[in-house]
């Protein structure tokens, strides 16, 4: 999480824009308020960029007093200082827990830990709910086949829908084989051996249909006289 810096402006540009066209404080001066570069503020200044931006008047957000204005308007040499606000809420740190998934995946999560369950079941409740972003009462709802939409659950690999990377569930069955006392590398060199068998039935499979499709047809040799094709007649 970012620290917020409460030695600068919450909106700096709209800040710098704010005095630049209404103070006669110097560029030097509203570059060391903001936190912006001596460059960007001359960029505002000539409207090279910021279009759109409204100005923001720090004396009415309390960032700035009036007094302090003056002060350094009335001297170039002079730095602003930031008037520090006490009624600002404090920022909150978010606790730990599963990780924030958008709205729109949240639909997937089922479908996510239904295809976990099958295809891993090395991995542990605690690492699926970090991995996934669900809680142990969804996983034992989708285990026990009590979840309500559970006649409509497709499993679909978590990292395919953006639950998480494909790395970050690599990891994840790592920790639970050798959570298990399995060696995590033996199983992987195991499994590739199996997705190339796999791979080569399928490709025999489909290599004997194309040829069967190849010389399958109807046989029109019955039609065929070379008899009649020669212009000969045994008779």
């Amino acid at each position: 999480m970012t620290k917020l810096d409460l030695t600068k402006p919450l909106m700096p540009k709209a800040v710098a824009q704010w005095l630049i066209d209404e103070t006669g404080l110097t560029f030097e001066q509203i570059s060391d308020f903001t936190g912006l570069h001596m460059i960007e503020i001359q960029a505002l200044a000539d409207e090279e960029v910021g279009r759109g931006i409204m100005p923001q008047n720090p004396i009415e957000t309390g960032e700035l007093t009036e007094a302090e204005l003056k002060r350094c308007e009335a001297d170039p040499r002079t730095r602003l200082k930031i008037n520090r606000r006490s009624d600002l809420p404090a920022p909150k740190i978010r606790a730990k827990g599963p990780r924030y998934t958008p709205v729109a995946k949240r639909q997937d999560k089922p479908d996510a830990i239904a295809y976990i369950l099958k295809q891993n079941p090395e991995i542990s409740e605690a690492r699926i709910v970090k991995l996934v972003g669900t809680t142990k009462n969804t996983i034992k709802m989708i285990r026990e086949k009590t979840h309500p939409n559970m006649s409509n659950l497709k499993p679909r690999h978590p990292a395919d829908i953006g639950l998480c990377t494909y790395a970050e569930y690599e990891a994840a069955i790592r920790k639970g084989l050798k959570a298990l006392g399995r060696d995590p590398d033996a199983e992987a060199a195991a499994r590739a051996a199996q997705q190339a068998e796999e791979d080569r039935l399928a490709q025999e499979a489909a290599q004997q249909q194309q040829q069967s499709s190849g010389s399958g047809g109807f046989d029109f040799s019955n039609f065929y006289n070379p008899n009649k094709a020669t212009g000969s007649d045994n008779n």
